[in-house]
């Protein structure tokens, strides 16, 4: 967690969260350690719900610290959804992805639910329903401890699991390889969970509108966020489904990302070459 961030507890409360397990990382340096203090004294005083507090010694930095700690909730919960501080949601989101949890608790076929999606990567037509897509999320997110197990493995590992099995390592994004071979300069983890998707052809159940939306576009510390990947305003949750759809990818899934996450990263090139040229 860090400490410059506000927390959103607001957001929280309003989602009716039964249980909050928080990995609070070590500051990264004399700069950072009051806020770091702050935010952790913050988490002490919640009363509205059990909040239980894991405070790292040193700064494991983004990547290792979500490791670490999802690693450690997977060997003892059921089920877990995880919820990075920078990320904020609607009323009813908790609701929605404890639902499908439920749903898909015993269908191998699905590995992780999410809360966020985006109109440039949801096929047309999607109406109210939520759908499946290949490639899993990192934005609010929810799983269990049978799909979390292999991530272990370096995302450059499940690439060339990947590539063992005859797929293409930019079936969803020319972005997924490069991220794949710098997740460990960078400090990274969710390259790794989307190619640990793809090597066990596991599904993400996305909802038909965004329920979530992320805080750091501006100041974001991992990495600046391209704006446009900024939703529009949040609409309500959408309805609980009364029969959850079967677990089959939407077959518009896999070219949306083609198309938009090459376009990004051409982007990312051409602004590096200006930088370096």
């Amino acid at each position: 967690m860090r400490g410059r961030n506000c927390c959103a507890w607001r957001w929280r409360r309003e989602n009716q969260v039964g249980r909050l397990e928080v990995f609070a990382d070590g500051a990264k340096g004399p700069a950072d350690a009051a806020e770091v203090a702050a935010t952790r004294e913050e988490i002490r005083r919640i009363d509205w719900v059990e909040a239980r507090l894991t405070e790292r010694a040193t700064n494991l930095g983004l990547g290792r610290n979500v490791l670490s700690g999802l690693a450690e909730i997977a060997a003892r919960e059921p089920a877990f959804i995880v919820w990075e501080d920078d990320l904020v949601a609607v009323p009813g989101t908790y609701r929605w992805m404890c639902s499908a949890l439920r749903a898909y608790a015993d269908d191998p076929r699905v590995m992780s639910v999410t809360g966020w999606t985006h109109p440039r990567v949801t096929p047309p037509g999607i109406g109210d329903q939520p759908y499946f897509d290949g490639r899993a999320e990192c934005w609010v997110w929810g799983s269990w401890p049978r799909a979390w197990t292999g991530m272990d493995e370096s995302a450059a590992e499940k690439l060339a699991a990947w590539r063992r099995r005859g797929g293409d390592p930019g079936a969803y994004g020319d972005d997924l390889p490069a991220m794949a071979r710098e997740e460990g300069a960078r400090n990274i983890w969710a390259v790794r969970w989307l190619y640990h998707h793809l090597v066990h052809g596991g599904l993400c159940l996305r909802p038909p509108w965004s329920m979530v939306e992320h805080r750091g576009f501006e100041d974001a510390t991992n990495a600046a966020m391209a704006t446009k990947w900024e939703n529009p305003a949040l609409q309500p949750a959408p309805p609980v489904p009364a029969r959850w759809p079967e677990p089959v990818e939407h077959p518009g899934c896999r070219s949306c990302w083609k198309q938009f996450a090459r376009r990004d990263w051409r982007a990312r090139w051409r602004r590096w070459w200006r930088r370096w040229r």
